[in-house]
């Protein structure tokens, strides 16, 4: 079960958190701080009694408009420790999910919270932070659609397609535009199997269902999209297919 620290200087905002969360089966304890200096604090205090003593905290609830330091700033700073808590971020306003991203948070929620969401969200943490023992945690991405934040797991995504500063995420479901470059989402997901043919389009490798040679053209069957691959990267790509193949 959960141990959660709720961190928001505005009183009511944090009690009503801390009601919702107390009331889901999957959470131990709850407390809440009110400022980024009390919530460093006590995190720093219970990452010092070791992960498994009564003071360790699995996950913070991060608003992330505070007076001193942001949200976003107590993330960053805990990134930097060696056992950091999962983050996810609280907030009246839409326009930081991007962030979000950058900082590995689990899960952008909206005020006022609504009690499905949250449950969600410690849903997503509970699969963090207890893992099955065989698989492996599914890394997502946040998309905006209608005003409201989804994060989109990276496994469902097939191929992504440039667009100036932004990049189209392909899934089987459609497609999600995301306000990042597609040079920053080929490093980001390199491990992940993800490979650039072209420099409009990245790939999963896995999801490469046919390539094609004709009269001196390279092209690949995704799904139901035929992408052309660049000369620069055909020879790669042959090699990354068939390595992928063998193993």
């Amino acid at each position: 079960m959960l141990r959660v620290l709720a961190v928001d200087d505005e009183a009511p905002a944090l009690e009503e958190l801390l009601y919702l969360l107390r009331s889901d089966p999957r959470v131990r304890s709850a407390e809440g701080a009110t400022d980024a200096t009390e919530a460093l604090r006590r995190i720093g205090r219970a990452l010092e009694a070791g992960p498994d003593g009564d003071d360790a905290i699995d996950v913070v609830f991060l608003d992330i408009h505070m007076a001193g330091l942001t949200g976003l700033d107590v993330a960053r700073l805990l990134a930097g420790f060696a056992r950091p808590p999962l983050v996810v971020f609280v907030t009246a306003h839409e326009g930081f999910a991007v962030q979000a991203f950058d900082l590995k948070a689990v899960d952008y929620l909206l005020k006022p919270v609504r009690r499905e969401r949250l449950a969600e969200a410690v849903r997503r943490v509970s699969d963090l932070a207890e893992p099955a023992p065989t698989g492996t945690v599914a890394e997502q991405i946040p998309v905006e659609l209608g005003g409201v934040t989804r994060f989109v797991p990276v496994d469902d995504i097939a191929y992504v397609e440039a667009q100036g500063d932004y990049a189209r995420l392909h899934t089987d479901d459609g497609s999600h535009l995301v306000r990042i470059p597609l040079s920053t989402l080929e490093e980001r997901w390199a491990a992940r199997g993800f490979v650039r043919i072209h420099r409009s389009h990245l790939v999963a490798l896995g999801r490469i269902d046919e390539l094609r040679l004709d009269g001196g053209a390279t092209t690949v069957r995704v799904g139901s999209a035929e992408l052309s691959v660049s000369r620069r990267h055909a020879r790669q790509l042959r090699e990354l297919l068939m390595r992928h193949v063998r193993g």
